[in-house]
């Protein structure tokens, strides 16, 4: 009860004796500040006691505090002080209450107030709780189509890589075909500009002057390498001379062919070293155009009709040619048996009772009017090529 203003009465207490004193005026020993001081007795209490002072402090809180048996110790002045002290801090108290009343009908307002938000927010989470609810049901129901559409749809990829594979596998079969057949093509390809290069090789080839070599050596004319005719100081071989008519007899032939000529008396039979003439309108008449030698030999005619007979069919394609062509001419001239020019002579192509010399003169002069004939064909298969 206001300790910090004043205690106006201290009642003390020794041997069961209580003093009352009236408080004078503060001494040096009395409280700053304060308008009373502990009545004490000089001679029986000390006041550097401490604990003689709390006990007295105590009993004075009991005297105020209405604990204690001992009389009002306070005078009417104090009493006033103290009461108007108390009214004062009753009526600080009644603001503070008021204040804390206001203050709390405030915070119970605002807490209505947030309860009524907290209430509405509370309803709005139920109802947005309902309609998750229902929405993570409506997700739920979607998820399971979505479920059992993806197993579909995972048999279906399976499906499909199984045809997948399938089909690599045909594919790689294929292009391994594709590739063979690319590879046939391109060796048919080249085949055929080898064969289309050899073709136009062969178009710019003249077969017969290929085919047909004629020449000359030393006092013999050759056609292909064999020798035509015979001399006192080379005697050539018999299968040469009869091989060197086969291959006449074939140009001969092959020329006549080619312009369409069909010889008049006689056939042309070509047949390598045993070739022959043929005859026209006489039973089994056959020239060989072939020998053997010996003394026999020089007296066997056919031989001598043979070879004067294919000089008649070299003479027959002249003729035939002239008549196309004018101004084709052979250079050595036919008559009947024997063959030449006015500068070189005329020599008979007969064995029988002629020189070996001249015979093979004659037979040379043969084969040069052949190789004519061969170059005219020749130009003319160019031109035709061409």
């Amino acid at each position: 009860v206001g300790l910090d203003v004043a205690v106006c009465w201290a009642i003390l207490q020794e041997h069961d004796v209580v003093y009352r004193r009236e408080i004078t005026r503060p001494r040096a020993s009395a409280t700053p500040g304060s308008e009373f001081t502990l009545i004490t007795a000089p001679e029986q209490v000390k006041m550097d006691n401490l604990s003689y002072r709390i006990k007295v402090t105590a009993q004075v809180f009991d005297i105020l505090s209405g604990l204690s048996d001992v009389d009002h110790p306070l005078c009417q002045e104090c009493a006033d002080l103290v009461y108007k002290e108390l009214q004062k801090e009753i009526e600080l108290a009644e603001k503070e209450k008021e204040r804390y009343s206001a203050f709390l009908e405030k915070l119970t307002e605002q807490e209505e107030a947030d309860n009524g938000a907290v209430s509405e927010e509370l309803e709005k989470l139920l109802k947005e709780e309902e309609e998750l609810k229902d929405r993570l049901a409506t997700v739920e129901g979607e998820r399971s189509q979505l479920a059992k559409a993806m197993d579909k749809e995972k048999q279906e990829l399976k499906r499909l890589e199984q045809e997948e594979q399938k089909y690599l596998k045909d594919l790689n079969s294929f292009q391994r075909q594709q590739m063979e057949l690319e590879d046939q093509k391109h060796s048919v390809d080249l085949q055929l500009k080898h064969a289309q290069a050899q073709l136009e090789k062969l178009k710019k080839t003249n077969v017969f002057n290929s085919t047909f070599h004629i020449w000359h050596s030393g006092h013999f004319g050759t056609i292909n390498g064999f020798r035509l005719g015979r001399l006192p100081g080379v005697p050539v071989e018999w299968n040469e001379i009869n091989a060197a008519w086969g291959q006449a007899v074939l140009l001969l032939q092959s020329l006549a062919m080619k312009v369409n000529l069909k010889f008049e008396r006689y056939r042309l039979v070509p047949f390598g070293n045993q070739s022959y003439i043929e005859v026209l309108g006489e039973k089994k008449k056959d020239l060989p155009l072939h020998g053997t030698g010996g003394l026999r030999f020089l007296w066997n005619t056919k031989f001598d009709q043979a070879m004067v007979a294919f000089l008649d069919c070299l003479q027959q394609f002249k003729l035939f040619i002239e008549r196309k062509e004018t101004g084709f001419n052979l250079p050595y001239r036919i008559d009947k048996d024997r063959i030449g020019d006015t500068a070189s002579g005329s020599f008979s192509v007969k064995i029988t009772l002629n020189s070996e010399e001249h015979w093979t003169k004659a037979l040379k002069f043969v084969l040069t009017d052949l190789k004519w004939g061969l170059a005219f064909v020749a130009a003319q298969l160019e031109k035709e090529y061409s």
